[in-house]
């Protein structure tokens, strides 16, 4: 009899964990906006996240549509038009939603963005090209105080992460250097790699794909790269700065609770993929879990920061 007891209560176990994961997947097909042309770091991102939707909900299929303009700011001033179904998901990006209505340039203002989920960061880092004579970050600061302004450091684009990150840099260290921006990475790796500049606010991914031809002196994490481990934090110099560029994904600002919570616990579940975690590895991505539960505190704390780098940009001066 408690044998049969048993077998019924497995069989009853069972029977509810599939009705879970039943209940946690579209009923439809999902159309996966990205803000951005393919090929770059949130396509390949939202790749992966297409196969692993997949393996969890086999019924369904992620379909990935592109919008690109104007930085993102063409798509994400579009996405509240989007059906408020649950069926609709739009990559996007910090500090990117912060910075863009302060150019006064987009459609949107960063109040018009529901985040639902960020999945991970791309740490800022600085570099040096191997050649240069500064072989750590003492050596960086000593250089840019003794000659205030004449270091010249790249970044991908103005009013970008790179750039907030530059500034910051300066900001927190009492220096001065001379940012210069470029169209893209691949513009600022070809000025770096050639010492066309002193250095660069880069992002981790860019040291760790050229290591041997360029030196990383501080990286922008709780603890050190394992792939770079001879670089120290910058809270190991005494500055609490853990940030980078965030990709997540958000919804139209009508879409119920319910389903935001739903897509949320799609994307948690998905982070925690041995897969996932194995490509973000290799790739310098760091995977962060931010999901409902976490935003309020999560937005307000980032949009104070990204608010006080802006400051230093001189945005919202218009």
């Amino acid at each position: 009899m408690k044998k049969i007891l048993s077998i019924l209560i497995l069989i009853w176990l069972a029977g509810h964990a599939s009705i879970g994961l039943a209940q946690s997947c579209p009923e439809k097909n999902m159309l996966y906006y990205q803000a951005f042309p393919p090929g770059g770091e949130s396509d390949l991102s939202a790749r992966h996240q297409q196969i692993l939707l997949k393996k969890r909900c086999p019924t369904i299929d992620t379909i990935i549509q592109y919008k690109a303009g104007a930085g993102g700011g063409l798509m994400w001033g579009q996405m509240n038009q989007l059906p408020s179904d649950g069926l609709n998901v739009v990559g996007i990006n910090l500090p990117h939603i912060v910075f863009q209505p302060l150019e006064g340039q987009v459609q949107y203002k960063t109040a018009d963005i529901t985040p639902v989920f960020w999945f991970h960061y791309t740490p800022d880092v600085l570099v040096v090209p191997e050649s240069s004579s500064i072989k750590n970050f003492a050596d960086f600061i000593k250089a840019a105080k003794a000659n205030p302004g004449k270091l010249s450091l790249g970044g991908s684009g103005l009013n970008s992460a790179n750039h907030a990150a530059h500034e910051r840099l300066d900001a927190a260290f009492g220096v001065k250097t001379n940012y210069i921006p470029y169209k893209g990475t691949g513009d600022m790796a070809v000025a770096v790699l050639g010492s066309q500049v002193d250095g660069a606010m880069a992002y981790s991914p860019f040291a760790i794909t050229n290591k041997g031809r360029i030196r990383a002196l501080a990286i922008a994490m709780d603890k050190r790269h394992p792939l770079m481990p001879d670089v120290p934090t910058f809270k190991e110099l005494g500055v609490n700065w853990v940030d980078g560029a965030y990709r997540g994904i958000g919804m139209p600002k009508g879409t119920p609770a319910m389903a935001r919570q739903r897509i949320s616990d799609q994307w948690r579940a998905m982070n925690n993929e041995p897969e996932m975690k194995e490509l973000a590895a290799k790739a310098g991505f760091e995977l962060v879990n931010i999901g409902v539960e976490e935003m309020p505190a999560f937005m307000a704390e980032k949009t104070k920061l990204y608010l006080e780098s802006a400051q230093r940009l001189g945005l919202g001066k218009k």
